[in-house]
């Protein structure tokens, strides 16, 4: 990880062993939807992109079994699946979690997007 990317994630008081981050806030919403949905087991957290929205790419956030093509990491504890070809899409990327009067919802800052949609969903790169 590069000196940049840990200041900033350690700003925010998040841990990461891989290219996705995630703040304190997101990581214990992340907790409450495994403890309250009953994830399956072999299931953990999935980040990726794919293609499509209104700027051209959007963000993938659910759960799901690991894949031949996914690198494993943790953050903050909690086991994440990435597909390695998203690596390119995400490296650096802070998934943050907001819960106010205006905006309720995970939430992406990614250094690597060259414009983004109104809502934050999507992407171009």
């Amino acid at each position: 990880m590069s000196t940049a990317v840990a200041e900033k994630a350690s700003d925010r008081n998040v841990e990461s062993t891989g290219p996705v981050t995630l703040t304190a806030r997101a990581a214990e919403e992340i907790r409450k939807i495994m403890a309250g949905k009953n994830i399956p087991d072999g299931y953990h957290l999935r980040v990726g992109a794919k293609g499509g929205g209104c700027s051209g790419m959007s963000y993938i956030l659910g759960f799901d079994r690991k894949r031949d093509q996914d690198i494993e990491f943790s953050v903050d504890g909690i086991q994440v699946y990435m597909d390695k070809r998203h690596g390119l899409y995400l490296m650096g990327t802070t998934v943050d979690y907001q819960d106010g009067l205006d905006a309720r919802g995970f939430t992406f800052d990614n250094p690597n997007a060259t414009a983004t949609c109104g809502c934050g969903s999507s992407f171009s790169a």
